[in-house]
């Protein structure tokens, strides 16, 4: 744990310097970013306010919802950049073996390198202020043990958004030129879903995209489980059980994949980490 401290330490840093010694680019980079993902929103709450809602959902309801998907967005962003998340592009292109030989073990590497808290963070304060403007809306009263739930599912959630990348990621293993770019449309997928309310919509809809590609667990159930209550009569804490299968379910095909790597490599390798 000192280590891993050490590295998101070493990263910020880094970052920081990238800030200090270009800070208009810098800036210019983070505010484009910033208004895109509130227009990126945008859309779907001005359905909502438009109709006073969606399938049940108060239109500062769905806000909310769009602000918890758009901190998720924020937290992969700023944790997990550099192709962290999008592993397969890595392992597509035979990037992976420059992994191999460093002195630290592959896990370590995956959770800190990514690391970017100062150029990386627009998505989660946007998403943060949209959360907060749709709590005052509501006139929701915010206790510490909320905020503890509302850290515990946003946690649970940036699991399962990592889990289902590296998953399908593992394809890449064994077939790294066709499948060098699925960690992009999973994430494409999974974040275009999450952000329209499931309420209203009719089970053979809800059922899948909160068990087989669970993105309703990534918007939708967090915040009606946060405002109000669970849909469908479900624990609010299912999402962890999802998210705890998904996580072995990951990283024994993961591991799976990696052994073949070990023993095959890529035919994609070359000095430079380049595709060919």
């Amino acid at each position: 744990m000192r280590k891993v401290l050490e590295l998101y330490a070493m990263y910020a840093r880094l970052d920081l310097a990238w800030f200090l010694k270009d800070t208009k680019i810098c800036l210019m980079a983070i505010t484009a970013d910033f208004i895109s993902n509130i227009a990126a929103v945008t859309g779907i709450f001005l359905l909502a306010y438009r109709f006073d809602g969606v399938g049940g959902m108060d239109k500062y309801e769905v806000l909310f919802m769009l602000g918890y998907v758009t901190a998720i967005t924020g937290i992969v962003q700023a944790f997990f950049n550099f192709n962290v998340c999008h592993i397969s592009r890595r392992i597509g292109r035979g990037q992976l073996e420059h992994m191999l030989i460093q002195p630290l073990p592959l896990w370590v590497q995956l959770l800190t390198e990514g690391f970017i808290p100062f150029s990386g963070t627009s998505n989660l304060l946007s998403g943060f202020i949209v959360m907060i403007i749709a709590v005052r809306s509501l006139a929701y009263a915010v206790t510490p043990i909320w905020l503890l739930h509302l850290a515990l599912h946003l946690l649970i959630s940036t699991i399962i958004v990592l889990s289902l990348n590296y998953l399908f990621s593992s394809l890449a293993f064994y077939a790294p030129s066709q499948a060098e770019e699925i960690s992009t449309y999973v994430r494409n997928s999974s974040h275009n879903l999450s952000t329209y309310p499931l309420s209203g919509m009719s089970l053979a809809v809800q059922i899948p995209l909160l068990s087989v590609f669970p993105a309703g667990l990534m918007g939708w159930f967090p915040s009606l489980a946060l405002l109000s209550e669970a849909p469908l009569g479900l624990p609010p804490l299912y999402p962890i059980l999802v998210a705890f299968l998904l996580v072995l379910l990951a990283a024994r095909v993961f591991s799976r994949g990696y052994g073949h790597y070990l023993t095959s490599g890529s035919p994609r390798y070359s000095a430079v980490g380049h595709r060919r």
